[in-house]
């Protein structure tokens, strides 16, 4: 019983990969990660190698009394761990892609608090970077967090509360806005990449992958345009691919411009409807709870919230 940390992807796949299906609504931010590295390599975040993690317990969450044991090899168990077969009552995994901290999927209270003695072990032995902060499900974010601020001393500054979300009944504005979506090409890159920079400032985040993410998105005709009669761009959506049949909307984006007008909330609704109708079985989007204009805009077009997520930054400890 406790934490495998493991830098093979395929071993990791192995032991969490069904714990990671079989809630994918919950896990969509993980799967589409995984599937990114599987398909673009591991340096498709950064150069520095991506980092894993499962956390087996007796009986699954019911193993959530005790999260001992720390390991670190090609999805080697544990040391101490029980004589479990790979994957068996997984109840917890970890991801890092460097720069970004490491995300968290819904744990034991004990096996988040757990893996910050885990992951210092691993720093202190120059087989882990020191995490920036910690994202992902909010109860076990936050737990993980105060296992490191007693482990380190180091400070905690909230970053965003943020939300995912689950689209139960499509409901576009009636009447839409002026204009129609058509997926963009080639030769919007640079157009996608201005937006794409945009979207970031305005969230306050790097976009995961840079430039090279604009172009994986329009290889798989992943990016919309609303654009107007006249052939003006105005408004951007995009989705991932899908993972375990849930694709996420991402990247909704109008130039200050033009908001206020209905654009952005016509795109998400044609990429919503395109998702559907190419098959996925659920359509997501995550958005910041500081943001009621987007939250609103969410609610009305028929997506309803299904579970909380954080970002948290650490300071250095004083």
């Amino acid at each position: 019983m406790g934490w495998t940390l493991t830098t093979d992807l395929d071993a990791f796949l192995a032991a969490a990969g069904p714990f990671l299906h079989a809630r994918p609504v919950e896990n969509s931010v993980p799967l589409t990660i995984l599937d990114t590295l599987r398909r673009r390599g591991p340096d498709a975040y950064g150069p520095q190698p991506p980092l894993f993690g499962h956390w087996q317990g007796l009986g699954a969450v019911g193993g959530a009394g005790a999260a001992g044991g720390a390991g670190f090899g090609e999805g080697m168990p544990a040391a101490g761990a029980a004589a479990s077969a790979p994957g068996e009552d997984v109840a917890a995994a970890v991801l890092q892609t460097p720069p970004f901290p490491p995300l968290l999927t819904a744990a034991p209270r004990a096996a988040a608090v757990a893996l910050a003695d885990v992951w210092g072990e691993a720093v202190e032995a120059g087989r882990a970077p020191v995490p920036g902060g910690v994202r992902g499900e909010a109860a076990a974010a936050r737990a993980f967090a105060a296992g490191w601020q007693r482990r380190t001393g180091a400070g905690l500054v909230p970053r965003r509360d943020t939300r995912v979300h689950r689209l139960a009944a499509l409901t576009p504005r009636e009447p839409a806005p002026p204009g129609a979506a058509r997926v963009a090409g080639p030769a919007d890159r640079t157009l996608l990449l201005r937006w794409q920079a945009a979207f970031a400032a305005d969230v306050g985040a790097d976009v995961p992958g840079g430039d090279r993410a604009v172009d994986d998105a329009v290889a798989h005709g992943l990016r919309t345009l609303w654009e107007l009669p006249d052939g003006r761009p105005v408004a951007m959506a995009g989705v991932t691919l899908p993972a375990a049949g849930a694709v996420r909307v991402v990247a909704v984006y109008t130039p200050p411009e033009h908001r206020g007008r209905g654009y952005a909330g016509a795109a998400v609704a044609a990429v919503s409807r395109a998702a559907l109708d190419a098959g996925a079985r659920e359509v997501l989007l995550v958005t910041d709870l500081a943001d009621p204009v987007s939250n609103g805009l969410y609610r009305a077009l028929g997506y309803v919230p299904v579970a909380d997520t954080v970002e948290l930054d650490f300071t250095p400890a004083p």
